[in-house]
């Protein structure tokens, strides 16, 4: 079964457009991994500070070879000497779980 990935990102209500445009800007970044599943970036509707990046997997090799290598590369920046824009969240925690049961809508 696949594998779901989940970052926890700690948001303060100043930096939540800043996060969400990073995101857009950054959209169809992860849809050619191979092994890539799902993605979704899920905004808070209240009582809390915190965003979760779902990310599903075909396996767990399929994530770590992304992150390794495109999501790396993706958060290193700009060239030598370029200035890395601070980070939107303040806090992040990387959360994972394996598919065990899955249901879709009936007829779907």
């Amino acid at each position: 079964m696949s594998v779901v990935k989940i970052n926890v990102l700690t948001v303060p209500a100043e930096q939540r457009e800043t996060l969400e445009k990073r995101f857009a800007s950054r959209a169809h970044a992860v849809e050619n991994s191979d092994g890539f599943e799902w993605f979704e970036l899920l905004r808070p509707l209240e009582g809390t500070d915190t965003y979760l990046v779902y990310t599903r997997w075909r396996d767990e090799a399929s994530f770590t070879a992304w992150m390794e290598g495109p999501m790396r590369s993706s958060h290193q920046g700009g060239g030598e000497g370029a200035e890395r824009p601070k980070p939107a969240a303040s806090g992040s925690t990387l959360w994972s779980f394996e598919v065990v049961q899955q249901a879709g809508p009936a007829g779907a």
